[in-house]
């Protein structure tokens, strides 16, 4: 399947509120990165930003030192319609996760809400966490949401693939350490329930004397 026409159709012919991920606000997703970065000009990377007001709720916070990657065109072009003249003050990437071109070691912090859970051929999670890894500064903080171990098998007509902490950690490696994680409902905007699961990661610093 073609990962980014699949999207494209999903972002050109539904609004916000017909996805089923949709929130008005990513609470959890804005308490955890303002306790995980040290202040207004950390450099913060939201992948799979979609339409999410994730980056208007951060700008609006103060920050500004945001990208938001998202495969899509058509959604990032929303995105930007929506922020009007604050768009300028975002940095815009288009492309794949898995095989966008990342500045190395840029981001203080890797925000991710439902997108690894989608990548359920390994080589694909190899992928990602290369580009994690290569694209966080050292000692860089990771906010991610998959769907948990009770969450659909499915959505958006494609097959997921579900996490507990301890799973979901054994993915990202010994390179990673576990600051924290919990289990939310989600619910849709056409009333059903999901069960997510949230982690926030750090990613080790390069030990003095070692290669990076």
């Amino acid at each position: 399947m073609d990962t980014q026409a699949h999207w494209e159709h999903i972002y050109e012919t539904k609004s916000p509120e017909e996805t089923s991920w949709y929130q008005p606000h990513l609470e959890i997703s804005i308490d955890w990165i303002s306790a995980a970065v040290k202040g207004l000009s950390s450099s913060i990377i939201d992948v799979g930003g979609g339409e999410s007001t994730l980056a208007d709720d951060l700008l609006a916070a103060g920050y500004r030192n945001l990208t938001v990657l998202d495969v899509a065109g058509a959604a990032i072009k929303k995105f930007q319609e929506r922020l009007g003249p604050a768009a300028q003050s975002v940095h815009w990437l288009k492309g794949e996760v898995t095989t966008v071109a990342l500045p190395a070691h840029a981001y203080d912090l890797w925000h991710d809400r439902a997108v690894f859970h989608f990548l359920t051929e390994p080589q694909r999670r190899v992928a990602y966490l290369r580009q994690l890894v290569s694209a966080l500064k050292p000692g860089g903080q990771v906010v991610m949401a998959t769907f948990g171990p009770q969450g659909p098998e499915k959505c958006s007509g494609l097959n997921t693939k579900r996490y507990d902490a301890e799973s979901l950690h054994y993915e990202l490696g010994p390179e990673f350490h576990l600051v924290r994680s919990s289990v939310a409902m989600h619910q849709t905007p056409m009333g059903t329930m999901q069960q997510f699961l949230y982690c926030q990661f750090s990613l080790n610093p390069v030990q003095e004397g070692s290669t990076p």
